[in-house]
């Protein structure tokens, strides 16, 4: 009865996102990469750059990693942009450009899990495979009354299977996506919209009046906070030193200043002059403070105080990087960097410009 109601609902309420009015299993697989730790909102305009610079499935196989990590740019979690391209030339050379259709072919692919399998395989194949997210969860368990800790590999399978013979019962795309979309605007976290919901009707914490006990997880903790400095290095020919970082790393593939932590009892300038030393075996000039700039990762937070240094140095040797190059400062959009470095460059473009920063 409930994934006639809720199925019903989302037809009739659903938010008219790009890639529902214009589908295709190359668009659902695009989206479900970029959906991974990323509200809506943020990756429609990612999205759509992203079809308009790569149409098909083949588009993406031919172009190099450093323009798809440039196409991705800001949107984070780069290793979504690498498994993306992975995957979408194996479909290109061993699928003739189409997306598997099947569950079990689709998780053969680099970077495709059991979500995003379910996902493309029941919404753009109609195959009738549950998916489970953090919206998934939060609405079953509010629905069925699970006390069961949802950051449990065995909770989410069980969630799985008793959603099983419920997707059989109505169309798999709307069932799966009609979950998710109440989630995403009914069943939310914070302040749900109860008397909206189609099936509260049938809902254990709306009729036991419970809904702020689930879903049940563990309390966070503490998210460790690192300190870190970094070069903003110079030579005569007004060229900036930047570094590539290995594709094993976080943020692998993408440019940056070059630094690292501090250590305890170190000065900033200190720790500048260690890293700099160690990564590259360059002393530069320290000349004077840029900016400070805080960011926060999905495990830990960084304050990045980044300084003006001077070198013309040639006899770089890399010693945690892939690459480097000494560019002006009008060719830092060419280079794919990490969301604080981008904030250090507009920084550093106001230096230049004499703006007050």
């Amino acid at each position: 009865m409930w994934p006639k109601l809720l199925t019903k609902w989302y037809v009739d309420n659903c938010r008219q996102l790009p890639w529902r009015l214009d589908a295709s299993p190359y668009y659902t697989m695009v989206c479900e990469f970029m959906a991974q730790q990323t509200q809506i909102n943020t990756l429609i305009p990612y999205y759509k750059r992203w079809l308009k610079q790569f149409p098909t499935v083949h588009d993406v196989a031919k172009a190099d990693e450093d323009t798809i990590l440039k196409a991705w740019e800001g949107l984070g979690y780069y290793s979504r942009a690498r498994n993306l391209h992975k995957a979408c030339k194996i479909i290109s050379n061993e699928y003739n450009g189409n997306v598997p259709d099947t569950y079990d072919e689709l998780i053969k692919l680099p970077g495709i899990g059991p979500y995003i399998a379910a996902a493309i395989a029941s919404i753009a194949f109609d195959q009738p495979i549950p998916v489970v997210d953090g919206n998934v969860l939060r609405v079953v368990t509010r629905f069925l009354g699970l006390s069961d800790d949802i950051s449990k590999q065995k909770t989410k399978d069980m969630i799985q299977q008793k959603l099983v013979p419920q997707i059989k019962t109505v169309d798999p795309s709307s069932f799966n996506q009609g979950v998710m979309e109440l989630g995403a605007l009914i069943c939310t976290p914070q302040n749900p919209k109860c008397p909206n919901c189609p099936i509260k009707g049938l809902c254990y914490a709306f009729n036991y009046q419970e809904v702020d006990k689930f879903p049940v997880k563990p309390k966070k903790e503490k998210t460790p906070h690192y300190t870190v400095v970094v070069g903003i290095i110079k030579n005569d020919n007004d060229e900036y030193l930047i570094t590539k970082r290995k594709k094993d790393q976080l943020l692998g593939g993408l440019w940056e200043f070059p630094g690292g932590k501090v250590k305890d009892k170190e000065t900033y300038e200190g720790a500048l002059a260690r890293e700099l030393k160690e990564e590259l075996s360059i002393l530069p000039d320290i000349t004077t403070k840029l900016c400070s700039v805080k960011h926060a990762y999905s495990h830990f937070k960084v304050t990045i105080h980044a300084f003006m240094c001077h070198s013309n140095d040639t006899n770089i040797q890399l010693a945690s990087a892939d690459d480097h190059q000494w560019i002006l400062i009008d060719s830092f959009d060419d280079f794919a960097f990490p969301k604080a470095n981008k904030v250090i460059i507009e920084n550093l473009i106001a230096f230049n410009g004499c703006i007050p920063i």
